[in-house]
């Protein structure tokens, strides 16, 4: 049971209409738990969509290296609520595999990540993890990606730690049908 009431959308006032429109319109007509938490502060509301919609549709990031990072994360932070979301149907949607999830949780060991997956889901391992990010591990990351991807891919993965840390603290509920 989430830590702080879930506000049902129905009892908002109507000055949150716009806002309840802008969520419906990037959630096919959901409104999913986080935001039903967010209607607490509603201009956190209104910035989490804007900066979560820049994050995962305003990069040139692939959809498959952004599930990737994604689920990686949920995976190392033990986040229900990030892999019950991605796993199966958003990474589906960007040509990721339920085998390609599942190995994420071990994605070293895996032969099914190139590369250049490799060193961004290190790299997110390691700011997950660590914080600091080694010399090396960054390295391998610009061995693959340019200046844009290399800062899109940072700021992708301390958004996901950011989304994991709130749900898990604020023990938002997932939803029985996302």
């Amino acid at each position: 049971m989430a830590r702080v009431p879930l506000i049902d959308p129905d009892d908002l006032p109507e000055e949150f209409a716009p806002l309840l429109d802008r969520i419906r319109g990037a959630r096919r007509g959901n409104v999913i738990n986080i935001y039903r938490m967010l209607f607490h502060s509603p201009a956190l509301a209104e910035a989490w969509l804007d900066y979560f919609n820049a994050i995962r549709w305003g990069t040139s990031l692939t959809g498959r290296l952004r599930e990737l990072v994604i689920i990686r994360i949920g995976h190392i932070a033990g986040a229900a609520y990030v892999l019950r979301q991605h796993v199966p149907r958003l990474a589906a949607a960007e040509g990721v595999t339920v085998a390609e999830c599942d190995a994420l949780a071990a994605y070293e060991s895996s032969g099914l990540f190139d590369a250049a997956e490799r060193a961004a889901l290190a790299y997110a391992d390691a700011m997950t993890r660590d914080i600091d990010v080694r010399d090396d591990v960054y390295a391998e990351l610009r061995r693959h990606f340019d200046d844009r991807e290399t800062v899109e891919i940072t700021l992708l993965a301390a958004t996901y730690n950011l989304h994991a840390r709130v749900m898990q603290a604020l023990e938002i509920d997932l939803e029985t049908d996302p």
